[in-house]
């Protein structure tokens, strides 16, 4: 295949796949994925105005679960397009600018999650190892900061993937696994040595979302071994269930993440299907569960959805 020159970069476009096999379908699966959408904006939506209407919310924890909606909320925006595309309208082509775009947004919503994940975990740590200085470690500035550092870590490590890939020449035949752009796929379509993107991406996620899942793991290790030290049963299973649904978000963003980029380093020879799942997990999970799972196991937000449900 002949790599594309410089006049026709611009002009160079990807070609998205649906689920190959199903075009008869492709309708049904299309209002399929406009309800998950519409409960997942309105879920993470509903959060956020419960959150910021009842002051008694305005708590560290919450405020956390605010940031992790807005992500949520931010990744359905930036994949709506191309999916609901092929689906509705079998709009295959993606330029190749959009499809940078696109997988920049889709891997820094990913990282921002990842560190939100993280600071909800200190949280945790702080409320059960060190309650007496709560509020004075968590104070709403140093909240603000935090959220800060997150977006411009998670900026300045993704912005790099679409550039070096940018250098590269592409070949005609560009078909993706999925129907929306992947930095670890756009970069095995080029017709050049891509190991400078490979060990940069691999490095970027190992020292972003390896290092936030590490640390999480060692605030785990510290509540627990504080909890064991200093608490009755009764109060140990108390305080372990309000790390719960932390835990369960946690499980539900690195599982999938894990495993698709294992799938697309490791196994190229995995069932096309099995990867086209495994993507769409990826990516609607997650914001599809963070909502019911955190009202769930979180007693004062369930009262106040159920109490604004009544009204």
């Amino acid at each position: 295949m002949s790599p594309v020159n410089d006049t026709t970069f611009t002009h160079l476009v990807f070609l998205l796949t649906g689920i190959p096999g199903q075009e008869d379908v492709y309708l049904w699966i299309a209002i399929f994925f406009c309800l998950i959408y519409v409960i997942l904006i309105l879920g993470n939506s509903l959060i956020l105005f419960i959150i910021k209407r009842d002051s008694s919310l305005h708590e560290p924890m919450y405020i956390f679960f605010s940031m992790l909606a807005v992500t949520d909320i931010g990744l359905s925006i930036a994949t709506i397009p191309t999916i609901l595309g092929v689906y509705l309208f079998n709009s295959r082509e993606l330029s190749i600018n959009a499809c940078f775009a696109q997988l920049f947004f889709i891997h820094f919503i990913h990282g921002t999650e990842s560190c939100v994940l993280l600071f909800m975990a200190f949280d945790r740590l702080v409320a059960i190892c060190n309650p007496l200085r709560y509020t004075s470690i968590l104070t709403l500035p140093r909240i603000a900061l935090m959220g800060l550092a997150c977006v411009v870590r998670s900026v300045f490590v993704v912005l790099p993937l679409p550039l070096l890939l940018k250098r590269y020449q592409y070949c005609r035949n560009n078909v993706l696994s999925h129907s929306y752009c992947l930095h670890m796929e756009v970069m095995k379509l080029a017709c050049a040595d891509i190991t400078v993107n490979s060990i940069y991406g691999l490095s970027a996620s190992l020292s972003t979302m390896g290092l936030d899942a590490l640390l999480i793991f060692f605030s785990y290790v510290m509540i627990l071994k504080t909890v064991l030290n200093v608490a009755s049963r009764a109060e140990c299973l108390k305080a372990l269930k309000t790390c719960a649904s932390h835990l369960w978000l946690v499980l539900l963003f690195y599982s999938p993440e894990i495993s698709l980029s294992a799938i697309h380093r490791l196994m190229n020879s995995s069932s096309h299907l099995f990867q086209i799942i495994l993507g769409y997990i990826y990516l609607l999970v997650p914001p599809l569960m963070n909502p019911i799972v955190y009202s769930v196991q979180s007693t004062h937000l369930r009262a106040k959805l159920i109490r604004l449900f009544l009204q």
